[in-house]
């Protein structure tokens, strides 16, 4: 039998305010445990939220990058369960009037397509606390579990998509593009590693052909764009194989082992109404006039699906091309500082994605921290395309730059090409005279050139080629170098 698999996430992205969403107690991320939990945020008694207006903005500013529909009215809800790090016994969440509406998010394909994942809602929450089992190592603490309510209280933005993913790359490309529309808007950092963007991974399986959805299991909190690959791929081969062997598949939540490479069951999926929601008497609902959501519609920036687009169409970029360089609002921008500096989009790609993304990687580091400035790389290119230097001698120039060799305070290009002594020589006499002496020096290679095939001589003068640009000590101009040679061994034959 052939099996579909069918995938919606719920994306839990941290807003980067600098408060809590309902109380003045701060968000900063890693300060000791315990010492940035209010008594709104654990819910004592006598205390009354207060709803940040920061948090709405970026809701709404989410929801029109999107094109979603943004209510008029919003109300804030009570999602009442027990677990240690919720003190308060309930989260206060959005329910049955969320703040964000139906959207969509285009995603890039492997094979260059587009597809469009309906996003069935957004809602504001608060998050909780989170609990540190098996504190020490050393012994410490070993078989407890610690609570640090430090995240308790901080605004989340949950964003519901339809089920509309078949695979686990597809999953992972709305995950990127949620990622990349997030940060783009500056309503959150996206670091996965520190818990900003996380997501609840729904799967399920069904008889290629057939319209009604299968049984689905939830993987909770998962942390990254390969565990979310990941997981999947081992839930759909665990529920197939499930089915095929006469089994039926729970609906329950699972929790996903990367160490193990498995999911494994948690507990039981609660229903809606396991959770007794019900309106929070201490808010009262959010009402967005129009006039405000259309000053933040203007103040959204060029986001991730339009860019990409301008990058095809004005700038000529290929679809991969434009997809790698538009994916993150910092890349974006270098690349397009090196293109307005060098003129050439073309190149600032390559030149981008390729010396430049390589060296990053290597020392781990992102664009912003890059020690190569946009305008460093541009003004290098430039002097490739000028003919200052040759391809070999950029990517000496790129290297000195790279660990800030280029003449103090300058560190520039041209003052690497002129402290190294890389520029090109192009001046035809200059390099006929090193030519000259090649062949002179290579009776032997000259012979087998003058008695090979005329279609066989292009791969032997190769040799000539390396000999001169030796002597040139990679300065001279290998296009020049190439067709005089050629003319010049062509004549003693």
């Amino acid at each position: 039998m052939q099996w579909e698999t069918v995938i919606g996430l719920e994306v839990h992205v941290q807003l980067a305010t600098r408060s809590k969403i309902f109380s003045g107690a701060s968000t900063a991320f890693g300060a000791e445990p315990n010492s940035q939990a209010c008594a709104v945020d654990l819910g004592m008694p006598g205390v009354l939220p207060v709803l940040n207006e920061a948090a709405v903005a970026m809701a709404v500013q989410f929801g029109l990058g999107i094109h979603a529909e943004i209510p008029e009215v919003s109300v804030f809800d009570r999602k009442n369960y027990f677990y240690p790090d919720l003190p308060k016994g309930y989260q206060t969440s959005q329910m049955y009037h969320p703040i964000v509406g139906p959207g969509e998010v285009e995603i890039s394909l492997e094979d260059g397509s587009t597809k469009a994942v309906r996003v069935h809602h957004a809602h504001l929450e608060e998050d909780a606390g989170k609990s540190l089992h098996e504190l020490s190592s050393s012994g410490r603490g070993h078989g407890m579990t610690g609570i640090d309510l430090n995240r308790a209280g901080t605004p989340l933005l949950e964003i519901v998509s339809e089920p509309d993913m078949r695979s686990a790359k597809e999953a992972a490309a709305y995950l990127k593009a949620i990622h990349s529309i997030v940060t783009y808007l500056g309503i959150s950092d996206g670091n996965m590693a520190e818990g900003s963007m996380r997501c609840d991974v729904n799967v399920s399986v069904r008889p290629q052909g057939q319209a009604s959805f299968g049984t689905r299991a939830e993987i909770k909190n998962v942390n990254s764009f390969r565990f979310v690959e990941r997981a999947i791929a081992f839930e759909v081969e665990r529920q197939i194989e499930l089915l095929e062997d006469g089994g039926e598949v729970v609906q329950e939540t699972r929790l996903f082992d990367p160490e193990r490479d498995e999911t494994r069951s948690m507990r039981t999926k609660e229903q809606a109404n396991d959770y007794r929601y019900f309106p929070c008497p201490d808010l009262l609902p959010v009402v967005l006039d129009r006039a405000y959501v259309d000053h933040l519609r203007d103040t959204l920036p060029e986001l991730p699906a339009d860019k990409r687009a301008r990058f095809q169409d004005a700038l000529g970029l290929s679809a991969y091309d434009a997809g790698v360089l538009s994916a993150s609002r910092e890349m974006a921008e270098y690349f397009e500082a090196v293109q307005e500096t060098c003129g050439d989009a073309k190149l600032a790609a390559n030149w981008v994605q390729g010396e430049l993304s390589g060296a990053l990687n290597r020392e781990g580091l992102p664009i912003q921290d890059s020690p190569v400035s946009a305008t460093q790389l541009g003004e290098l290119i430039a002097r490739v395309m000028d003919d200052t230097i040759n391809g070999k001698a950029a990517k000496q120039v790129f290297q000195a730059l790279w660990h800030g060799e280029g003449g103090g305070e300058a560190n520039s290009a041209d003052a690497v090409i002129e402290a190294k002594g890389l520029k090109q020589v192009t001046d035809t006499g200059a390099i006929e005279a090193m030519i000259d002496q090649v062949i002179a020096d290579s009776p032997a290679q000259l012979a087998q050139y003058r008695d090979a095939e005329p279609d066989k001589r292009g791969k032997m003068i190769g040799y000539f080629v390396g000999q001169v640009m030796k002597a040139s000590r990679g300065t001279a101009n290998p296009q020049q170098v190439n067709a005089l040679l050629k003319e010049k061994l062509d004549a003693l034959c």
